[in-house]
């Protein structure tokens, strides 16, 4: 059989490393078609200069010309700035997309891939947060499969192999609680950066880390996991469960339960997807039971981790509303991470942003880009207004 030619859309980020990982293990099953990055240019030429893909992407259009001049004469074409990002993601050599870009930046270049009828390995929960039924409805029209990376999501899809949606009584997405887990709001009134991006089990990005420390990457879960599988948002739940070792389970109607577990790794993930449906041998560490005696669950505290309960509040809502909740959650995040604003003033500003962007209840992609842009100018707004 011939390798399977990926598009790595976010190489530079902590997916998109941990995906080359997996394709240097396997070169007999995989050869990168494309590699995109944000603002590492330094990062995504090393990555090129092994790899060698046809073609390479930098966000960063100022960085654009540092990229071609090592790249150009080694036949590999650079291109540079979101554009690009579209019009690449839409080409017609690539057999699979791994959809890694962070944030809102990943909605149009994954439709895109959608609309050539390319399949997605799915890393970038927001393009379903953000505009969940457009993605989704065109991946049906296509037929083009959406298989999930994150580990929740991987979990529930190795789980409902074999079985109907129909006998699906609920998902459970399970979540590790993050660095602050049991902690009041007292305690992280002063929690600042280095210490809320302490993971206790993942290696993962700033971004994505700072959302587990607050709640809000469950949040996004679900209402991910609400497209991913077309589940009504009253059967998507969440349990706290310290260790990572069980990533989610699924619960059928007659109250059998089926679990996914193995170490906390997103290389795992990441192979099953880019291999499916084949799964592919590894040298990963592998779970113990003898190592890991004790399993444990907790409810969460949404009422000192708001941000959970707001997303569940607009995963229910519908509309605009998880957008402009992810479109305001990443501009605080950003904020945070710059010093800009404390940890509890997070979730206050989405609150206020949620309120004050109008809702519509059937969008257009139209009103999304929209909506996500009102949402981010009226983050900022309060941001600047912030003195901490």
């Amino acid at each position: 059989m011939s390798k399977k030619k990926i598009a790595i859309f976010g190489s530079t980020g902590s997916i998109g490393i941990q995906a080359l990982e997996v394709i240097a293990a396997h070169p007999d099953k995989f050869t990168v078609e494309v590699l995109t990055g944000g603002h590492n240019a330094d990062l995504l030429i090393e990555q090129a200069l092994q790899f060698r893909p046809n073609a390479v992407v930098i966000a960063d259009e100022a960085q654009y010309e540092k990229v071609k001049e090592v790249l150009f004469d080694k036949g590999i074409k650079v291109f540079a700035g979101a554009k690009a990002m579209v019009e690449v993601a839409a080409w017609n050599t690539i057999d699979m997309m791994l959809a890694a870009v962070m944030g809102f930046a990943g909605l149009a270049p994954t439709l895109a891939a959608i609309e050539q009828g390319t399949p997605i390995a799915l890393a970038n929960k927001e393009t379903l947060v953000v505009a969940g039924d457009i993605v989704m409805a065109t991946a049906n029209r296509k037929n083009v499969p959406v298989i999930p990376v994150d580990s929740e999501h991987s979990a529930i899809f190795q789980c409902l192999m074999g079985e109907s949606l129909s006998k699906v009584d609920k998902v459970i997405l399970t979540a590790s609680g993050g660095p602050f887990l049991g902690k009041k709001p007292n305690f992280l009134i002063n929690v600042k950066k280095d210490h809320a991006l302490q993971h206790p089990n993942w290696r993962m990005g700033a971004k994505i880390t700072i959302d587990c420390a607050t709640l809000m990457n469950k949040g996004l879960e679900m209402i991910e996991a609400r497209w991913l599988f077309n589940l009504p948002p009253e059967k998507i739940e969440v349990v706290i469960h310290p260790q990572s070792i069980i990533h989610s389970m699924v619960e059928f109607v007659d109250g059998s339960l089926k679990a996914q577990l193995g170490q906390p790794d997103m290389k795992l993930p990441i192979q099953l997807a880019l291999g499916f449906p084949e799964r592919l041998p590894n040298d990963f560490p592998k779970f113990s039971f003898r190592n890991n005696p004790t399993l444990t669950f907790e409810q969460p505290d949404t009422k000192t981790f708001r941000n959970l309960a707001i997303a569940i509040e607009a995963m229910h809502k519908g509309g605009n509303a998880a957008c402009v909740m992810n479109a305001a959650n990443e501009e605080v995040v950003h904020a945070f991470l710059k010093n800009r604003i404390g940890f509890l003033q997070m979730t206050e500003v989405i609150e206020e942003v949620m309120a004050k962007i109008p809702f519509i209840e059937k969008p257009t992609l139209h009103d999304y880009y929209e909506s996500d842009q009102a949402a981010r100018e009226h983050a900022n707004v309060m941001i600047n207004a912030i003195l901490i």
